[in-house]
């Protein structure tokens, strides 16, 4: 079967909100050769913020219109499909944001991957069972994401939105801003760190934060792209990449997560736990 000239690996689908600057020059920083990545752009305009009633407006948007936006990707003829907004794959917790991911997978005919379940897979291979989370969220966000986390398994023993005042806001916030806010939630309590929100930039941050604390950091942009990956039985692996670190997962067996002080990215051999048994 003839292959595409330079997506001849895979060719990614991604889809993420208008509003969202951050998540699109992520994933083509973590792309490796083979691999491309093709946008839709969900619709949504720059609403307004506020208060929890209009943040479920906000998703309601984008929930709208994400049809719409995969099957635009889907004239590209695309190998797998990666979610480029997280809010909607956290509602409600683990078993209706799986339903509502294999419903999305029906519809294009593709495996999907999630910053939800992700992230979810990336803690699993740290072995972390109590976390902190950042988000950049309202409250009524926040317990959706709280309650996914507890589905799973884990303790969220603190949790930090950051109420942006609006999507484009997200991405606005600054890192100094971000580092205050993990120093005064770390504590010997906190085996993990999650970063959730696509348009917060964390992913460079995240790997500077695990050689300072010693404990992982695990950012929603790269465990998505590396699950994608791993996903499409892609299992590159390389480190000191510029700056363009991201959480260094390791493989399975190793004793420990492992960094250095480049910022080291080591992505783990494994395939999702929930889409290895779809092979």
């Amino acid at each position: 079967m003839p292959k595409d000239a330079r997506g001849w690996r895979s060719k990614f689908a991604i889809v993420a909100p208008s509003t969202n600057t951050i998540v699109q020059p992520d994933m083509d920083d973590f792309r490796v050769r083979g691999v491309t990545n093709h946008f839709g752009r969900i619709h949504i305009p720059n609403m307004k913020v506020q208060n929890d009633e209009e943040f479920v407006a906000l998703v309601d948007a984008i929930g709208a219109t994400l049809y719409a936006a995969v099957d635009r990707c889907m004239t590209c003829e695309p190998d797998h499909l990666i979610m480029g907004m997280s809010a909607l794959m956290f509602w409600d917790g683990r078993a209706a944001s799986e339903q509502r991911m294999q419903e999305l997978s029906d519809h294009c005919g593709l495996q999907v991957s999630a910053g939800s379940f992700a992230c979810e897979a990336a803690l699993n291979l740290t072995g972390a069972k109590k976390i902190a989370v950042i988000s950049p969220y309202f409250p009524v966000s926040d317990k959706n994401v709280t309650l996914f986390f507890q589905d799973c398994g884990f303790e969220v023993v603190r949790f930090r939105g950051l109420k942006c005042s609006s999507p484009v806001a997200i991405a606005q916030v600054e890192e100094a801003t971000l580092r205050a806010h993990v120093a005064e939630m770390d504590g010997d309590d906190i085996d993990a760190f999650v970063q959730v929100g696509t348009n917060l930039s964390m992913c460079e941050l995240c790997s500077e934060l695990e050689v300072e604390y010693g404990k992982p950091f695990v950012a929603i942009n790269a465990a998505t792209y590396w699950h994608s990956l791993r996903a499409m039985g892609i299992y590159d692996q390389f480190s000191g990449h510029g700056r363009t670190p991201a959480p260094p997962l390791v493989d399975v067996g190793c004793p420990s997560h492992n960094t250095d002080k480049r910022g080291a990215w080591y992505l783990p051999k494994v395939k999702p736990p929930h889409l290895a048994q779809k092979t």
